[in-house]
């Protein structure tokens, strides 16, 4: 993989990610040719033990985990702690997202690590970052989907707080975790001298509340409403997702070229005059009546029929599909995005390679995720250069 042609080659992590967070951002990494080492306990990371669809392997942990060579390794255990270190003084990378200080607490951590291999980019992915008075404070998706104010956004004016249907904080997340990465490496490429960086679930939702924010700086200071599937500051109209014959689509007025192009969609041209819907602003105070002009069109056709009409008169406009035809979508598929792939455990399934495009680079090959350990021998034998019977030991030890 080194000599391959993609952006990441040469590049060995060191990856102790675990459920959402940090796999995704080291799938990324892989995804460009980096070499990706996913060290974990004896007993696998969380994710394995999530509910199986097959015999062994979740299918969350086949998607954020394919590309990967995976051995286990007990940092419990003394000499456990050493081979993480002879890993790290051969890595470029070590990405871990668990608990602020646990990696400290066992003698492993940023401060030590840094001294062994002062080129080491330290990755560091959290709930509420490694310091302040929340630091400690346990972390989920949904309790920073909880804390950060999304929930208080999320759903109906008459319903509870919701939570969003995708994990999107973890990945969001994890996203951040790749790009403080890469960004600390492109500095150590001028300076020969590692990082530690950090990234904060919390901290990276607060910039996706910009709509609903807004609306505390135009509302005299009342605190944004839930707005279902309405604009988030209610700014916007129409913005919606409306019923159709065959299930619902939505259909977004951004400019006000949109909404002419809609009147012309509906045959609605008769309402260009109308005092109720001549801008923005005046949709806005007509809500109500704006999205009933909208509802009275689409519920008299399909899906397909209103998306082709809205693409055809250049109107933001999609239908709502479940997850089969999601995982179906001719187009991710031909662009590469989603591939096929035969799981040693799960059989046939569809899998995510990476968003990020580096075009005229190598196309990386999609190998499955990695059982359990797979890849001891490979890794602590051919990497690390521990001989059969040093191997053999280890594991009766309970070490790897």
């Amino acid at each position: 993989m080194s000599d391959a042609n993609l952006p990441l080659a040469g590049i060995t992590i060191v990856d102790l990610g675990q459920v959402y967070q940090g796999p995704y951002a080291t799938l990324l990494m892989a995804k460009a040719g980096a070499n990706v080492v996913k060290v974990e306990p004896l007993t696998g990371e969380p994710l394995r033990h999530r509910i199986a669809v097959g015999r062994g392997a979740s299918f969350p942990f086949a998607m954020l985990n394919s590309n990967k060579r995976a051995v286990t390794l007990n940092l419990k255990e003394e000499r456990g702690r050493a081979l993480l270190v002879e890993m790290v003084k051969r890595a470029d990378v070590l990405l871990e997202n668990f608990a602020p200080g646990v990696l400290d607490r066992l003698g492993i951590g940023w401060s030590v690590l840094s001294t062994i291999n002062p080129r080491l980019v330290y990755a560091s992915g959290t709930g509420f970052g490694l310091s302040g008075p929340d630091r400690d404070s346990l972390a989920m998706d949904l309790t920073v989907q909880a804390v950060s104010g999304v929930m208080s956004i999320t759903g109906f004016p008459e319903g509870p707080p919701v939570k969003a249907g995708a994990a999107f904080v973890d990945f969001l997340s994890g996203i951040h975790l790749y790009a403080a990465v890469m960004t600390a490496l492109v500095e150590r490429a001028r300076t020969g001298k590692g990082r530690l960086v950090e990234v904060a679930m919390q901290e990276t939702v607060y910039p996706t509340l910009a709509s609903n924010l807004g609306f505390l700086y135009t509302s005299d200071g009342i605190v944004p409403p839930r707005t279902g599937n309405r604009h988030g500051g209610l700014a916007i109209a129409p913005y919606n997702v409306y019923p159709a014959k065959d299930g619902h689509v939505a259909i977004i007025c951004v400019v006000e070229a949109h909404w002419k192009n809609l009147l012309a969609a509906m045959g609605r041209e008769d309402l260009a005059a109308d005092p109720r819907f001549t801008d923005n602003a005046t949709r806005v105070a007509n809500l109500a009546a704006t999205d009933a002009v909208v509802e009275a069109w689409t519920r008299q056709r399909s899906r397909d029929e209103i998306f082709a009409t809205a693409r055809r008169h250049r109107i933001p406009s999609a239908p709502v599909r479940d997850l089969r035809e999601v995982m179906n979508d001719p187009h991710m598929h031909e662009r590469g995005m989603l591939e096929r792939i035969d799981h040693p455990d799960l059989g046939d399934i569809v899998v995510p390679t990476s968003p990020l495009r580096f075009h005229g680079a190598d196309k990386v090959e999609t190998t499955p995720s990695p059982r359990l350990g797979q890849h001891n021998d490979e890794v602590y034998g051919g990497w690390l250069g521990l001989s059969a019977a040093e191997i053999e030991q280890l594991k009766r030890e309970g070490v790897i």
